[in-house]
């Protein structure tokens, strides 16, 4: 399958059952996940269903993720439901899902099953008034590196990979029946004018704030990192420097010996003597610094749909 001609085509039960989890199981923070079922037609994917990942405690201890799922898609099948696994879906908050979690989860459906993405919908957004769901794949450089787990400095600088060449969007084609439409119709013209004009709201203070929070925070980690990044590569230059200088100054020993006839000083394991410094985990830098290109993507779309809306209010008021 060529990886540029992928789409995902999605029913819109699917997303009707994406958005019914996180309203019955999410509040707030909390994130909610399930399982995408479908088959593979050509270059698309077409999810066709999906089943949630149940609420659990710790006292649930019993619980088994695996088996629960094996079951859901038995079951599936028993009905003559398309029970292909092809990949999951999460909620996220404000935007927040780049994270080590997500690539560890992603890496293990996409590893199995080429195909795979995982599903990214934005509840938050969504009652800004447009649908907020994306679907995101591992691109292949990120697959090669995680299959080697070579996550040091030197490891992700021979591979050439930065946070924008992480995660690959898939684009997605949400297709109805025409009943589905009928009753979105129907529904369309049962809404008060009060429900549509909420759409129109020019209020921005509070989800502005809170994603420049959120932003605010993510800098703050990678400041943090970039310390620890710098204290390391300042040990290194300072290990090699002593490393340098214990080499001349046994190469002058040798010399002195060797003009007075002595024997020259037996071999030593320098490598022993100077240990290099374990080099800091690049990749949750990378993940970071994707999830602020992220934060500030979102604050860019929110910020030209709330300047849409001003232009449209000023238009209506100098109409009036």
């Amino acid at each position: 399958m060529g990886e540029g001609r992928m789409h995902a085509g999605e029913f819109a039960v699917v997303v009707l059952k994406i958005i019914k989890h996180y309203q019955e199981e999410g509040q707030g923070s909390e994130v909610v996940q399930g399982v995408l079922l479908g088959l593979v037609v050509d270059d698309r994917l077409e999810i066709t269903n999906c089943f949630p990942f149940p609420q659990h405690t710790e006292d649930d201890a019993d619980f088994d993720e695996v088996q629960y799922q094996m079951e859901m898609m038995r079951s599936l099948r028993h009905v003559n439901i398309d029970h292909l696994h092809v990949g999951w879906y999460q909620s996220t908050y404000y935007g927040s899902f780049v994270s080590r979690a997500l690539l560890d989860s992603q890496f293990s459906y996409q590893h199995a099953i080429e195909e795979s993405v995982v599903l990214i919908y934005d509840p938050i957004k969504t009652a800004q008034g447009s649908l907020s769901l994306k679907a995101y794949r591992l691109t292949p450089k990120l697959m090669e590196i995680c299959k080697e787990k070579d996550f040091t400095p030197e490891g992700l600088k021979k591979a050439n990979i930065g946070f924008e060449h992480m995660f690959e969007e898939v684009p997605i084609v949400i297709k109805n029946s025409h009943l589905i439409s009928v009753l979105m119709w129907e529904l369309e013209d049962k809404s008060t004018v009060a429900d549509k004009h909420e759409l129109l709201n020019l209020s921005s203070s509070n989800h502005l704030e809170k994603s420049l929070q959120l932003l605010m925070d993510r800098v703050d980690d990678m400041s943090q990192d970039i310390v620890k990044y710098n204290t390391y590569s300042r040990n290194l230059s300072k290990q090699q420097q002593q490393k340098h200088q214990y080499l001349q100054r046994r190469q002058q020993e040798n010399a002195q010996r060797q003009s007075r006839g002595e024997p020259p000083l037996p071999e030593e394991d320098i490598t022993k003597m100077f240990k290099p410094p374990q080099p800091p985990p690049r990749m949750d830098t990378l993940l970071i610094a994707g999830q602020i290109n992220n934060y500030c993507q979102n604050v860019k779309e929110f910020t030209s749909q709330n300047l849409g809306k001003l232009f449209m209010a000023e238009a209506l008021q100098g109409h009036n």
